[in-house]
């Protein structure tokens, strides 16, 4: 009998999976703030859509301290509208903390409540 190796082509990401202190406080920021869409969520879990793709917010079992910033570098967020100065200035306006990238000045990156960073890309033009 002969043996065949399947080739495996990623097509896509289903979803993305962070975990938080506080589903319902992530749940919020990530909805209230940044559009997203919940597509299912049961006890500690919430999938969230974010175009064809899912972020999953999972609550921890430890404190988030001791994951964030070590379980992924950011997650970039495309946006459907909006110029730089328009993002930045929303954001700020909600009491996030901005931050850009040294070289890319048009660059927006920022921290969910959990301390996990996310970068914005907003608009060129």
């Amino acid at each position: 009998m002969e043996h065949t190796t399947l080739t495996i082509k990623a097509t896509g990401i289903d979803h993305v999976v962070v975990h938080v202190k506080d589903v319902s406080r992530a749940r919020q920021f990530y909805v209230g703030l940044l559009g997203m869409e919940v597509a299912h969520e049961n006890a500690g879990r919430v999938f969230l859509r974010c175009g064809q793709q899912q972020l999953a917010l999972f609550e921890g079992r430890q404190p988030a301290e001791a994951t964030a910033g070590r379980d992924l570098n950011h997650i970039a967020l495309q946006v459907e509208s909006g110029s730089y100065e328009e993002v930045k200035s929303s954001l700020e306006a909600s009491g996030i903390a901005v931050t850009g990238r040294r070289g890319d000045p048009h660059c927006i990156y920022f921290q969910d409540p959990d301390g996990h960073q996310l970068q914005i890309l907003p608009l060129r033009g």
